[in-house]
C-alpha cells in the first residue's frame, strides 16, 4: 500500500489539515451488508487548537458545524480553542490513565512494558463500562446533528479510537476493518515536541501509540459483559433499534 490512508477498499486520502495530524475521514469504509460509509460527513481528529487559518477554511468547506470534544478539563484549559461557525460540544472523560501513572510514580513505582500496557487496557474496559453515558450522548449527536462533525481528544487515538470503533461497529463495519482504522494513528498522530522528554522512555512509548491489545481489551467488555455490540448498543449506550436505523440511514450508501 502506499499511504497510510489506502485500503484495498478506501482509495488514497491525502492528509487535510496542517495543524491537526490524525485528521481524517470515518467514511470510505463497506459493511457487511454490501453498503459503505458516506464520505464527508464524520471525521476524526487530534485536538484542534494548533489549526492553522487555511485549516479553519477547510473545515468550514467540509461543511463542519459541530466539534465533540472528548478532553478532560485540564486539557481543554491548556489547549483551548474556539472556531468561528464550530460549536464545541463537551464530552468530558477525564484521562485516568495519566492519573494511575502519576499515582504510581509517586509511590516510587515506575510501571513495566507490561504493566503500562495492562493499563491502558483497564482504561479501555473503563470506556466502555463506565463512560458509557458520554458515548450514547456522541451517539445520539451524531443521530440529531447530519450537518458534518468531527469528534477527537488530546492526540485522537484513545477516547477518539473508541468512539470511532463504536460508530463503525453501528453501521456494520467489521472489526479486522475497524482495527485497521484504529492503528492508523501509529501512523499519522505526530507527538507534540514539548512533551518529549517527558516520563520513561518505554512508559511513554506506550501511552503514545495504540495497539490492538487496547481497542480488544474494549471489544471483549463489550462481548463478555454487554452480550455482544448490538447488545450493547441497545442497553448501555441506549440507542432504540430505530435510532440505530435512523443512523445507518444517515450515515450509510449503497
Amino acid at each position: 500500500m502506499n499511504s497510510a490512508f489506502e485500503t484495498p477498499e478506501r482509495p488514497t486520502v491525502a492528509p487535510l489539515l496542517q495543524g491537526a495530524s490524525n485528521f481524517r475521514d470515518v467514511g470510505g469504509y463497506p459493511t457487511a451488508g454490501g453498503q459503505r460509509v458516506k464520505r464527508g460527513h464524520v471525521f476524526r481528529s487530534d485536538h484542534l487548537a494548533g489549526l492553522s487559518e487555511a485549516d479553519v477554511a477547510r473545515l468550514k468547506v467540509l461543511g463542519v458545524r459541530h466539534s465533540l470534544d472528548f478532553r478532560g478539563t485540564a486539557e481543554c484549559t491548556t489547549t483551548p480553542y474556539a472556531i468561528e461557525g464550530i460549536g464545541r460540544v463537551a464530552l468530558t472523560i477525564e484521562p485516568t490513565v495519566i492519573a494511575r501513572m502519576q499515582a504510581l510514580v509517586a509511590q516510587g513505582v515506575v510501571p513495566t512494558t507490561e504493566e503500562t500496557v495492562a493499563l491502558m487496557c483497564e482504561t479501555y474496559r473503563d470506556f466502555v463500562n463506565r463512560n458509557a453515558d458520554t458515548y450514547s450522548r456522541f451517539m445520539k449527536h451524531l443521530l440529531e446533528q447530519p450537518t458534518p462533525q468531527v469528534f477527537h481528544c488530546t492526540a485522537g487515538k484513545d477516547r477518539t479510537g473508541f468512539a470511532a470503533a463504536l460508530l463503525l461497529s453501528a453501521l456494520g463495519v467489521d472489526r479486522a476493518t475497524i482495527t485497521h482504522d484504529y492503528l492508523l494513528t501509529n501512523q499519522l498522530y505526530k507527538r507534540d515536541a514539548r512533551l518529549e522528554g517527558q516520563g520513561h522512555p518505554h512508559v511513554m512509548k506506550v501511552l503514545w501509540q495504540v495497539q490492538p491489545e487496547f481497542l480488544n481489551a474494549a471489544f471483549d467488555a463489550v462481548d463478555n459483559q454487554h452480550g455482544g455490540m448490538q447488545n450493547y448498543l441497545h442497553g448501555a449506550i441506549s440507542l432504540s433499534p430505530q435510532e440505530l436505523a435512523e443512523l445507518q440511514k444517515l450515515l450509510l450508501e449503497d
